[in-house]
């Protein structure tokens, strides 16, 4: 048996129309020990493809976590195959709020370090501390307790267009980056706060909470399983949902609605608008929130360069994106120089509109700012060299030559300024680097993949 998809997702999009079948769309999560983990990822691939399952799965040593539908037919045929696990009994599934036939196209299950990037070392602490479970009715009491200090663990384009009121939302591209900056900013509230924690199926929470409180928090809650198990909960228990706006969810329906209002903006035009999409350029691939007049105006795209692209004979697009790997764009969901219209600029004081923290005023949270530096985005860094101390560069957008003074930012790294003296394009000499190039030149310090390259302008 073949243990990978042998169809397009068109194929399968038409083989789903056909079937007639209602699917579900769920998801979970299992912290485990799990001893072999490509053996565990191609029995589950044999247990499922029989069952027209369809989704995102990574496994490891520590665990699952899974996102998928399969057809309703099939449900407890595909709970029987989970539960010959003991450590997935009795597991908690999140059925989506909002069912589509289509959110998952293909069956891709896949081992990793981790089943979430968090990059925190699980050696130095317990893992299996974690937070207090918290129901939507308990959620919902605790919001309204004044010692209460609730973060959205999330990334920036999922809290967008959704959070719970009053929450911190981190403008973080990474689960793993609003971590440290939590811990930093709640500094002095260990003692005396509740920590209330929420994500979307409550996978991030699970080790967040554990992390936090060894760090030293006292009162750590988080939301059991996350906005979607809270969204059908206030359903069934018809309770106010503290939650506004729509849950931003990682399959081809991009959001489910859990109220009707609408707390985002087009990042073209500016009109309310809460509908991601992404750059219909297969070179580009940028995530982005679109209205349907700029849909229209625009193709489905996200510049007048990529409407040009996509224009192109197909030979032509083919050619432009070669040796990029298809999707890199997306991991700058939301942050691209080339959308005319932001919903927001970076949040450097997260702390700054709780009105919990009256006395934040006085502390390092609300320091006054540095002269913001106006800049342009190039790319993103995907290599360090230590022993030449030489970094590597992904140029995604716009360009930059020798003499050119570039700005290189990242969460441990910080911001740094230095003039472009030489480097390497393409592993040759060259004084110019544009879309598509890979670069390298010497640093004085180091640099990690999530750091960011910018041409400082005058």
């Amino acid at each position: 048996m073949q243990l990978y998809n042998t169809l397009s997702a068109e194929e399968r999009a038409i083989m789903i129309d056909d079937a007639g079948k209602q699917r579900l769309t769920l998801s979970f999560y299992a912290y485990a020990q799990i001893q072999d983990p490509t053996q565990f990822r191609n029995d589950l691939f044999r247990a499922w493809d029989p069952l027209v399952v369809l989704g995102r799965i990574y496994v490891a040593k520590e665990g699952i976590n899974a996102q998928l539908s399969l057809p309703a037919d099939n449900f407890y045929a595909f709970k029987d195959t989970i539960e010959a696990y003991d450590f997935m009994k009795g597991m908690r599934l999140n059925i989506a709020v909002e069912q589509d036939d289509h959110s998952f196209l293909k069956l891709t299950v896949k081992v990793r370090d981790k089943i979430v990037a968090d990059g925190l070392n699980d050696e130095t602490f317990d893992v299996t501390n974690i937070g207090i479970h918290l129901k939507a009715k308990e959620f919902n009491e605790i919001l309204e307790n004044p010692n209460t200090i609730v973060v959205d663990f999330r990334n920036h384009y999922e809290s967008e267009i959704g959070y719970f009121k009053g929450a911190i939302t981190p403008d973080v591209d990474t689960f793993r980056e609003s971590l440290p900056i939590i811990n930093e900013q709640l500094q002095d509230f260990k003692e005396d706060k509740n920590l209330v924690m929420y994500c979307t199926g409550g996978i991030r929470c699970e080790k967040a909470s554990a992390y936090f409180k060894h760090q030293g928090f006292k009162n750590v809650y988080q939301l059991e399983g996350g906005i979607i198990n809270y969204a059908k909960q206030i359903k069934e228990e018809n309770l106010e949902s503290k939650f506004i706006g729509k849950n931003f969810v990682f399959d081809h329906r991009l959001g489910e609605r859990i109220t009707d209002d609408i707390v985002s903006q087009c990042h073209q035009c500016g009109k309310p608008c809460d509908v991601h999409t992404n750059c219909i350029n297969e070179g580009c691939h940028l995530l982005f929130i679109q209205c349907e007049e700029c849909a229209k105006a625009m193709e489905g795209c996200c510049s007048q360069d990529c409407i040009d692209v996509i224009h192109l004979p197909e030979d032509e697009q083919k050619a432009i994106r070669r040796g990029i790997k298809n999707g890199n764009m997306i991991f700058k969901k939301g942050k691209s120089d080339v959308l005319t219209f932001k919903n927001r600029e970076a949040n450097l004081d997260p702390l700054a509109a709780v009105p919990n923290l009256v006395d934040l005023t006085k502390s390092k949270v609300l320091a006054k700012k540095a002269p913001k530096i106006k800049k342009q985005y190039i790319g993103r860094g995907t290599h360090f060299f230590p022993k030449p101390s030489v970094g590597q560069f992904t140029i995604e957008e716009n360009e930059i030559k020798i003499g050119d003074t570039i700005l290189i930012k990242g969460m441990t790294t910080g911001e740094q300024k230095l003039v472009l003296s030489e480097m390497l394009v393409n592993d040759k000499a060259a004084d110019k680097a544009v879309a598509n190039d890979v670069c390298t030149f010497k640093l004085p310090f180091r640099i990690r993949l999530s750091d960011k390259l910018y041409k400082v302008l005058d």
